[in-house]
């Protein structure tokens, strides 16, 4: 069996049997597919070679690293840093790799995680200047963009608040490209306790909404933006509930210069914590001045 990072042998492999679809690690890591295991658990997937590399580059997060031959070969540094962690490599045929994959073409590497949530009273303890909260998504293609983007925009954390998608589920992890990894993520039940939490942290709350009063040019002219900041994203389809928008400090649209209707949503949540950065780093930039 070739060897991904030394010639000739597989010297990072925890077993040197490949693994099958009957495998009892696989038959068991396959279950977290669904909520409900993945929560029972405490664990969840992670596919392909990039979200793999972010989740070992966070340390105790991987507990078994599945790939196929082939590519443990291509990925030689991903078995080499799971072994440097102490992390199982496991050997799997290409049908096991499947059953643990959700890609139609899946890339051979699959890592076992433990589940990230940070509590929300943690999140906050660390001062977060700029925070998303995602309330009522249901799209996890979109919850995992909107989480991306938020960690670009250097948002301190992440709040999937009420009914909204888990955001370990598969197509949240790879929309998220690894930013699952780097930013605190918060699964809270009642979006006004949310509300009142990051008021009582000393967050202003802004509603990001297409029928909003406020529009985000005004209010980033006025230096409104340059304020420790949550979001409020909800749904594509829908929108946030009413009494969530209500509750707000502000209702924030964005302008629409052209025809178009309406921006999706990842698009508007792009607009709006790129807004609130620039407004934060105009502040930072005039405290160093000063000083």
């Amino acid at each position: 069996m070739p060897s991904p990072a030394r010639g000739g042998r597989l010297d990072h492999v925890a077993d040197p049997a490949l693994f099958t679809p009957r495998t009892p690690r696989i038959v068991a890591a396959r279950r977290l597919h669904r909520r409900r295991d993945r929560d029972n658990a405490g664990r969840f997937l992670a596919e392909g070679p990039q979200a793999v590399r972010e989740a070992l580059a966070r340390a105790g997060t991987v507990l078994e690293l599945f790939g196929t031959p082939a590519a443990l070969g291509r990925h030689g540094e991903l078995a080499a840093a799971a072994h440097a962690e102490g992390v199982p490599v496991s050997p799997v045929t290409d049908e096991a790799l499947a059953a643990l994959a959700e890609t139609v073409a899946p890339q051979g590497v699959v890592a076992l995680c433990r589940q990230l949530d940070v509590p929300l009273a943690q999140a906050l303890a660390a001062r977060p200047h700029l925070v998303a909260v995602l309330a009522g998504i249901r799209d996890p293609g979109n919850a995992g963009t909107v989480l991306r983007t938020a960690d670009a925009a250097g948002a301190g954390a992440v709040i999937f608040a009420g009914e909204t998608v888990d955001p370990y589920n598969g197509k949240c992890v790879r929309s998220s490209a690894g930013s699952l990894f780097h930013t605190d993520v918060v699964r809270a039940g009642d979006p006004h306790a949310v509300l009142a939490a990051l008021r009582g942290a000393g967050l202003t709350v802004f509603a990001a909404t297409g029928y909003g009063e406020t529009d985000l040019d005004d209010i980033a002219d006025a230096g409104g933006l340059a304020v420790p900041t949550a979001w409020l994203f909800g749904s594509e389809a829908h929108g946030l509930p009413d009494d969530l928008t209500a509750a707000a400090d502000a209702r924030v649209r964005v302008p629409l210069h052209g025809q178009a209707e309406s921006l999706n949503l990842a698009a508007a949540a792009a607009v709006c914590l790129y807004s609130s950065a620039r407004g934060l780093r105009s502040i930072a930039r005039e405290k160093k001045v000063q000083s």
